[in-house]
């Protein structure tokens, strides 16, 4: 193979630092080369200037030293002689434990290439090739390194030389470090590697293979059904299973997970995901939901990323399609799996609907300008986000919901025809393919739907309104209970209880605490209660009661409709008038009985 014009070595030379040293050479540079370190990673819409991470960036050419002058935040260039080679050598810090950044301490390593390797503007597609040594410490001598890029020339550990296409290629590979479980499978002939690091002794690996590899089968036969080839060659899951921690992000060949520990599947554990517990029934929907990406949003994706703008927020209002209608089909795929039951199923939907349902937010927003805000409003939120932006994930998966049930009730198709046609209609297999528009959607819905379904976008993607859920649940055989929601989404609050503490997290537009002044960081002390005199006729000091539930309300203010809230601001004692209303309502959806089609039979 011909050696890359752009190669980086990514050395681990004393991992309790926490960088990691990068060496980056170009073949043929430009009389004033320009490198650039990306200001976000693809999938996470957030501008995280991955450059502050950066230090001690020099650059040479044979013995030559060659003066670096940064333009902005996130670009340097360096004037030098086109006709010999540039060598760049800098540091990156790597303490961010999460999905998206790079981590590197004793035990574990990890990156993304985003957030690690400079890109080299005028080569971006051309050849990139990453090589990394094994560590030298003897505390890393067990480490192995696992990552979905093509291998050139790799020792049995993983360490060596790795080649990508083009530099969104290099970016779109994550690399694992360390001394991880690891455990293969095969799903429609492509091998699937899946690896963990932080696993406890009771982790059953071999469970969660199974599992994983039926989540994998029932994806790939929903886009090209029992003999189809999916678009990649390998697979590769990386887990960082830690004591609190939660979250994905999708790749073309591979996704980088975290969750908690305890959500792992154990050994001795039951026969069904459901009875292992909720922690890792949430942990499979995590997998399929990222996995359900290989396919939207990595290929099939917004036209607006057809080419991604590293250097500053690529903006799209069709996040309600690929985030909120993948989070649609990651719990109806393990449903269709066999991992989960109906009720199990129904009990995930009523989640997200009542999640919905519960948000300010989702009259003052519409989901594809959600889609649009993510920017600025879904990876910043604040105490007053409930009120003034709607999830893409959550409406936008009640709205594929929608979508699919209208479809499914007027007879001549469904949601799953729908994106298997749109599958059909923009990918053609190469990295630039697979731009879509909400153009696209709209006539593969009216050309599958056999009539135009404009009227259902506008309210549904570009509305404010409620969506028909009741009305096509109840369709479609699911019964929709009303039941008494808890006392804080009663009274237009969300709260966080601790240690006998309730402090307010948010107030909720329109509600009772908000009529009341009540304020985010308020914590509720007590309330008073006023008595309505004895049986001698004479009156009664008002009642006060410490509170140290929300839900304890209704023992200590019986019958009252009104009470005084006592709340502490900034040190102050408030008393706050507060009028208790009906306890309100939430749904509980339940599977429908007898011969009912629904999307997940």
């Amino acid at each position: 193979m011909t050696p890359a014009p752009v190669h980086y070595t990514v050395r681990v030379s004393n991992a309790a630092s926490h960088h990691f040293e990068v060496e980056l050479t170009i073949a043929r540079p430009a009389a004033r080369q320009r490198v650039s370190l990306p200001v976000w990673i693809p999938g996470s819409y957030l501008i995280r200037e991955f450059a502050r991470h950066l230090s001690r960036l020099q650059a040479s050419q044979g013995r030559t030293t060659r003066a670096v002058e940064q333009i902005d935040k996130t670009t340097w260039e360096i004037d030098c002689n086109p006709r010999q080679s540039l060598t760049l050598r800098y540091a990156m810090y790597a303490f961010d434990n999460s999905v998206r950044t790079a981590w590197l301490d004793a035990q574990r390593g990890f990156f993304n290439g985003a957030s690690l390797l400079l890109r080299v503007h005028g080569h971006e597609d051309g050849a990139h090739a990453l090589t990394v040594p094994p560590p030298p410490a003897a505390a890393q001598r067990n480490w192995q390194l696992a990552t979905a890029m093509t291998p050139v020339r790799t020792d049995r550990r993983g360490f060596g030389t790795y080649q990508a296409d083009d530099y969104d290629e290099l970016a779109d590979h994550p690399v694992e470090l360390g001394a991880f479980w690891s455990g293969e499978f095969s799903a429609a002939g492509v091998p699937h590697r899946f690896v963990v690091a932080g696993a406890p002794p009771s982790f059953d690996g071999q469970r969660l293979l199974r599992d994983t590899q039926k989540i994998c089968t029932a994806a790939i036969r929903f886009w090209h059904g029992a003999k189809g080839v999916p678009p990649m060659q390998r697979y590769l899951f990386m887990l960082n299973a830690v004591d609190d921690g939660y979250g994905g992000l999708e790749h073309r060949a591979s996704t980088a997970l975290i969750c908690n520990r305890r959500d792992l599947p154990r050994l001795g554990a039951a026969a069904s995901a459901a009875a292992v517990g909720d922690g890792y029934v949430t942990l499979l929907g995590l997998i399929s939901h990222e996995y359900f990406h290989t396919w939207n949003v990595k290929r099939l994706k917004p036209s607006e990323f057809a080419r991604y703008d590293y250097e500053r927020e690529n903006y799209t209002r069709l996040l309600w399609f690929f985030e909120g209608f993948t989070s649609y089909y990651d719990d109806l795929l393990l449903r269709r799996a066999g991992l989960i039951d109906d009720d199990a199923y129904f009990k995930l939907l009523t989640k997200i609907v009542n999640q919905v349902r519960q948000a300010p937010g989702r009259r003052a927003q519409s989901v594809a300008q959600a889609s649009f805000d993510a920017w600025v409003r879904y990876y910043r939120p604040d105490e007053n986000t409930p009120n003034s932006t709607i999830s893409y994930y959550t409406k936008g998966a009640l709205t594929a919901l929608c979508f699919d049930l209208t479809l499914r009730r007027e007879g001549r198709a469904n949601l799953d025809d729908v994106m298997r046609a749109l599958w059909r209609r923009c990918w053609r297999g190469g990295a630039k393919d697979g731009a879509m528009t909400e153009g696209d959607f709209a006539a593969v819905l009216t050309e599958l739907g056999g009539r135009d379904f404009r009227r259902e976008i506008a309210a549904w993607i570009h509305g404010t309104g409620e969506l028909p859920l009741k009305a096509l649940l109840q369709a479609h055989g699911v019964q929709v209970r009303e039941e008494p929601s808890q006392w804080a989404q009663t009274l237009g609050l969300r709260v966080r209880e601790s240690a006998g503490a309730i402090v307010i997290k948010a107030v909720l537009d329109g509600g009772p605490a908000a009529e009341a002044g009540m304020a985010a960081a308020d914590e509720w002390l007590g309330v008073e209660v006023a008595n309505r005199g004895n049986r001698t006729g004479n009156d009664v000091a008002p009642q006060g009661w410490r509170l140290h539930r929300l839900d304890d309300l209704p023992l200590y203010v019986g019958a009252a409709r009104a009470v005084t809230a006592i709340v502490a601001r900034d040190r102050r004692l408030l008393q706050l008038p507060l009028a208790l209303p009906r306890q309100a309502a939430t749904w509980r959806l339940l599977a429908p009985e007898g011969e009912h089609a629904w999307p997940g039979r």
